[in-house]
């Protein structure tokens, strides 16, 4: 399928072809999402999208992934959408696509998500790195959602998670006049979790990735869930939610391992249990 991606509109160069979509690795506890189209900027067309939906369901039902890490590698995220696929397109026909039901896997994995970004992650790129729980990027990443310059807007949550990530002005301003973020910028707004230099982002993420796969998995759920589903209620309830999770875990063998390790000075051995 032949891809044009928003920022190949601007003039960008490709890379070099690569015929695989999507790939994943595996090691210690960490799964790795590869996207790997580097000739079109790992351009998200149907194909790759419903590739990114299998990889995150494989891993989410895989009991030995404790964390999983997506990224398009050290020289671009994700550079926008497949504009040669919606172009032609009116709206009953773009809501058959049903594109935001691909993006359901990562909105919804129960296990913590961490981005490495570097290079462009534009559009539908920013989009799915914003559903992801942590956020790495280096210092040549350029962050935007420009949309508006086709005569579009974002459709899987580029508003709604941006504007509660860096607040109204900043968001407008990327999303009516197009403008892009550094990597350094998106932290010091606190769109990214942390920034590296350039071509770092995925060893840092990875980094992270073995911190979280030695923690108790059962906590790090119900701290996820605790973060998403606490966020957008009022105070008073997102506390009942968060009383709750902290109590259902004193039902765990890990909580018994894990203090009983603390007092008994030695590293704790959690099961997931």
């Amino acid at each position: 399928m032949s891809d044009q991606s928003i920022a190949e509109t601007e003039g960008l160069k490709d890379p070099p072809m690569n015929d695989l979509p999507v790939r994943i690795e595996r090691d210690q506890g960490i799964g790795v999402v590869i996207m790997d189209r580097p000739d079109k900027l790992n351009a998200l067309n149907l194909e790759m999208r419903r590739a990114i939906a299998d990889a995150f369901l494989a891993l989410s039902e895989d009991p030995d992934t404790a964390v999983i890490v997506v990224t398009g590698g050290n020289e671009v995220f994700a550079a926008g959408a497949d504009l040669k696929l919606l172009v032609d397109k009116n709206a009953r026909e773009v809501a058959e696509l049903k594109l935001a039901s691909y993006w359901q896997s990562v909105a919804t994995c129960e296990k913590p998500v961490i981005a490495a970004v570097s290079g462009h992650c534009l559009g539908a790129g920013s989009e799915l790195m914003q559903m992801c729980d942590i956020i790495v990027a280096d210092t040549c990443a350029n962050i935007g959602q420009p949309e508006a310059k086709v005569g579009i807007m974002p459709g899987a949550g580029g508003t709604q998670r941006l504007v509660r990530s860096v607040g109204k002005p900043v968001a407008s301003l990327m999303l009516m006049c197009g403008e892009t973020l550094s990597g350094e910028r998106a932290y010091q707004l606190g769109l990214v979790s942390e920034v590296t230099e350039r071509g770092q982002s995925l060893n840092r993420a990875t980094e992270l990735a073995r911190k979280i796969a030695r923690m108790p998995p059962l906590a790090m759920r119900a701290i996820k869930r605790s973060l998403l589903g606490g966020s957008d209620l009022p105070l008073p309830e997102a506390l009942k939610l968060e009383q709750a999770e902290f109590l259902k875990l004193f039902d765990t063998a890990d909580q018994k391992e894990g203090m009983t390790a603390f007092l008994e000075k030695r590293r704790p051995t959690f099961t997931g249990n």
